[in-house]
C-alpha cells in the first residue's frame, strides 16, 4: 500500500511538473482543406504530447494568410509559430530582427547533415544565423490524371502532355473537363512554371528562374510556352475564375475533369478520398517529359515575443526540434503528399508517386530552384498578375505577354 501510495504521490508531482511547464503556443497556418488538415494534426499532436499546448490559428489560402501574418509580426502582436513558404516570404521580417534565432538547436541537432537538399536550409540562413526550419519539399511539378476517366472512354491513361493535349478533344466530346483549374493568381503562376520545364526545357528554367536572363526570357522556347498556356485556356470550364485549388483536385478525384497540373500537396486530397496512386489516380512530374522537381516548401519561422518571454522560446525550440523529429518527418509527410527533408528516414510506406519523387531527388542535376527561392515577393507578384491576365484574356498574344515577362526578369530583384 506504502508503496501505491508513493507511486501515486510520485505521478501527481509529475503530472503538476507537466501542467506547470505547459505553454501555449499560437501557430498560424494555411493549410486548411481536408488533406492538409490531416498533415498538420500531427503537428499539433507531437506537440500537445510534449507537455505543451498547440493554439491553432489556420488562415485560408496563403494570399490572405501572409499579408496578416507579415503585419501581426512587424506590427507587434506576433504569433508563436507561422507557416511561411520556403525562401524569400519572410526576408525583411528576419533582416529586422523580429524572428528567434535556431541556430544554436540547428547546430546541436545537425540540421545541416540531415536536410537535404541543403539549398532548403540555406535559404532559412541570414548572416550565417539559421532563422527557420524547413519541414517538407514541395514542388509544383506535377500532373494528376483520374486513369478512370480515361480507361472508361477508351483512351490510354497519358504519359506525358502532348498524349493528354492530343486526348483533351475527345474527353470535351465525353461531356469531361479535360484540364480543371483554379484560377487564383499562384495557382496560374505555378503551372506557367510547369510549362516552362516541361515544353521550354530544364536550361530554359534555370536561365530564367536561376541566372535572371532576359535573354531567356525573349527566346523561342519562352515563345512556346506562352503558346502553350494559350491552348490550355481551351481545356478549362468557365468557372475556373477564383477556384479554391483543393476544389480543382476534387473535378479530377470525382471525374469530372481529366487531370490538373498542381503541386504535391494535392496528393493529399487524394488520400482523403480514399484513393491510390496506379489505381484510381496517376501523376507526372514534369508533365511527363522532364521529371525534375523545383524544391520548395514550407518552414516554420519562430518570431521573438513582445517580452522574450522565456517559456515561449523554450516551447518554439520544443516545436522546432519536433518538426525535424524522424517520426513526425514521416507521418506528416505522408499524409500532405510532400517529401521529407531527411533522407535518412524509413519511407517504405511511400505510395507510387512518392517513390517517383524520391527517385528524383537522389540526383542533383534533377533539383531546381522555386519560384520563391529566387524571386523577391513583389517580383513574385508582377509574374501572377501577368499571367492572369494573360490567361484571362485571349485577345492578350503570346507576343504581347512575353514582351511584358521579359521586362519583368530584366527588372527583378
Amino acid at each position: 500500500m506504502d508503496r501505491i501510495r508513493t507511486a501515486l504521490a510520485a505521478t501527481t508531482i509529475l503530472a503538476g511538473s507537466v501542467a506547470a511547464s505547459a505553454t501555449e503556443l499560437e501557430v498560424t497556418h494555411w493549410w486548411t482543406s481536408g488533406g492538409e488538415a490531416a498533415a498538420v494534426k500531427v503537428f499539433a499532436d507531437a506537440f500537445n504530447a510534449s507537455g505543451n499546448t498547440w493554439v491553432d490559428g489556420a488562415i485560408a489560402g496563403g494570399g490572405n494568410a501572409r499579408p496578416i501574418i507579415i503585419s501581426r509580426i512587424s506590427g507587434g502582436d506576433p504569433m508563436g509559430a507561422t507557416q511561411l513558404n520556403t525562401g524569400r516570404d519572410a526576408e525583411d521580417l528576419v533582416k529586422a530582427g523580429l524572428m528567434t534565432d535556431l541556430t544554436e538547436l540547428a547546430e546541436k541537432e545537425g540540421w545541416a547533415d540531415i536536410i537535404r537538399p541543403a539549398k532548403l536550409l540555406d535559404a532559412c540562413r541570414y548572416e550565417g544565423r539559421i532563422y527557420c526550419v524547413p519541414v517538407n519539399i514541395h514542388s509544383f511539378q506535377w500532373m494528376w490524371l483520374n486513369r478512370g476517366v480515361f480507361e472508361d472512354n477508351g483512351m490510354a491513361v497519358p504519359t506525358n502532355w502532348n498524349e493528354f493535349a492530343a486526348a483533351a478533344p475527345k474527353l470535351r466530346e465525353a461531356g469531361v473537363i479535360p484540364l480543371a483549374v483554379g484560377g487564383e493568381p499562384w495557382q496560374i503562376n505555378g503551372m506557367a512554371g510547369v510549362f516552362t520545364v516541361a515544353l521550354g526545357g530544364v536550361d530554359l528554367y534555370r536561365k530564367v528562374n536561376a541566372d535572371k536572363s532576359a535573354e531567356a526570357a525573349a527566346s523561342p522556347e519562352m515563345t512556346q510556352v506562352f503558346e502553350a498556356i494559350a491552348a490550355a485556356r481551351d481545356m478549362v470550364d468557365d468557372g475556373y475564375v477564383g477556384r479554391a485549388w483543393n476544389d480543382a483536385a476534387n473535378m479530377v478525384i470525382t471525374g469530372k475533369a481529366g487531370a490538373q497540373i498542381m503541386g504535391d500537396w494535392a496528393q493529399g486530397e487524394f488520400g482523403v478520398a480514399g484513393q491510390t496512386a496506379g489505381k484510381e489516380y496517376d501523376c507526372l512530374p514534369g508533365l511527363g517529359v522532364h521529371p525534375v522537381l523545383d524544391t520548395g516548401g514550407d518552414a516554420f519561422y519562430f518570431p521573438k515575443p513582445a517580452d522574450d518571454n522565456p517559456d515561449l522560446v523554450k516551447a518554439q525550440l520544443d516545436l522546432a526540434s519536433l518538426l525535424v523529429s524522424k517520426a513526425v518527418q514521416v507521418d506528416f509527410n505522408l499524409k500532405k503528399g510532400s517529401l521529407p527533408i531527411r533522407g535518412d528516414i524509413d519511407l517504405s510506406a511511400a505510395n507510387d508517386c512518392m517513390k517517383k519523387g524520391l527517385a528524383i531527388l537522389e540526383k542533383p542535376e534533377n533539383i531546381l530552384p522555386s519560384g520563391e527561392q529566387t524571386w523577391s515577393p513583389d517580383t513574385q507578384g508582377q509574374f501572377e498578375d501577368l499571367w492572369v491576365e494573360f490567361f484571362n484574356d485571349p485577345g492578350m498574344t503570346p507576343q504581347e505577354a512575353q514582351e511584358r515577362y521579359v521586362e519583368i526578369v530584366a527588372n527583378a530583384d
